[in-house]
């Protein structure tokens, strides 16, 4: 498996390289007059495509937080309900449990 990781990570190392040689042309980049810069293609490029893998990261870390606070929450309803269990005051058939809605 490692070989295989190996041979994948060479290859985009292979692409990045051959696509930076081949788009080698100067774009010009303006803002409404604030911003008047100019940068190659492939530069350009590199630069988006790194800037939307922050944000997804972004995104992904406040995901994970969200459902771990969630899965804290659920745990802590199990932990109740055992108790309830253990001393005793379990729900006959007839009861129901009121769940709590734990999506925020």
């Amino acid at each position: 498996m490692k070989l295989l990781y190996t041979i994948i990570i060479m290859l985009c190392v292979l692409f990045v390289i051959t696509f930076s040689l081949d788009n080698t042309e100067t774009v010009n980049l303006s803002y409404y007059g604030f911003i008047d810069v100019t940068v190659q293609a492939y530069l350009l490029l590199f630069v988006s495509f790194g800037i939307g893998v922050i944000f997804a990261g972004f995104f992904g870390i406040a995901e994970r937080w969200r459902l771990s606070r969630k899965v804290a929450g659920l745990n802590r309803r199990i932990r109740k309900l055992e108790e309830q269990i253990s001393r005793g005051n379990a729900s006959t058939e007839g009861e129901e449990i009121q769940a709590q809605d734990y999506r925020e």
